[in-house]
C-alpha cells in the first residue's frame, strides 16, 4: 500500500504544471472506465470543468468545485484515491514549518498541494498529507508533511 500511495503522491504531484509541464504520461486512446466516471459524478456531482486523464499508474480527473480546482484519482480497477488541490504554506502544521526552516536552510517554500487520501481504501496511511516545493538557489526539492508534523524529504526535482 506504500507503493500505491507513492505513486498517488507522485501522479498528484505531476498534474501540477510546476512539476511538470505536460501532466504525466498519457497513455493515447485510453478511455476513462464507466465506472470510474459513474463515481466521479456521485462523489463531486457539482463538479465542472472536467478533464480526464489515463494515464499508467491510475485514472485522474481535474476540475472545479466551489470556485476550487481539484484533481481526483482513481487507480486501474477503479477505485477513489484521493484528491488533491493547492493550498497556502500556512495551511501545514506550524511544527512542520518551523521543522522546514531548522531543516532546510537557504530554501524558499513555493507551492503546497494536499492529499486527501480515501482511509476507506486504506487506512495504513494518513488521511491528509502535504507535499512543499522548496527552491534554493541550485536546487529543488519535494518534501511531504504529514499531518501529525512529520517533515521527509519526499523528491529531488532539479
Amino acid at each position: 500500500m506504500k507503493k500505491i500511495f507513492l505513486t498517488i503522491a507522485t501522479a498528484a504531484l505531476f498534474s501540477v504544471s510546476v512539476f511538470a509541464a505536460d501532466g504525466g504520461k498519457k497513455i493515447e486512446g485510453a478511455t476513462v472506465s464507466y465506472s470510474v466516471q459513474q463515481a466521479f459524478s456521485a462523489d463531486f456531482a457539482n463538479a465542472t470543468n472536467t478533464v480526464w486523464t489515463v494515464t499508467k499508474n491510475c485514472q485522474k480527473a481535474d476540475f472545479i468545485i466551489d470556485g476550487t480546482k481539484k484533481t481526483a484519482f482513481y487507480n486501474l480497477a477503479g477505485d477513489f484515491l484521493g484528491t488533491t488541490q493547492t493550498t497556502i504554506y500556512k495551511a501545514i502544521p506550524a511544527k512542520s514549518q518551523k521543522m522546514i526552516a531548522d531543516n532546510y536552510k537557504g530554501y524558499t517554500a513555493g507551492e503546497v498541494i494536499v492529499y486527501q487520501a480515501n482511509e476507506a481504501l486504506n487506512n495504513d496511511i494518513e488521511s491528509t498529507s502535504y507535499f512543499v516545493d522548496l527552491k534554493s538557489a541550485s536546487h529543488e526539492i519535494l518534501v511531504r508533511v504529514a499531518n501529525s508534523g512529520n517533515v521527509e524529504f519526499f523528491k529531488q526535482v532539479k
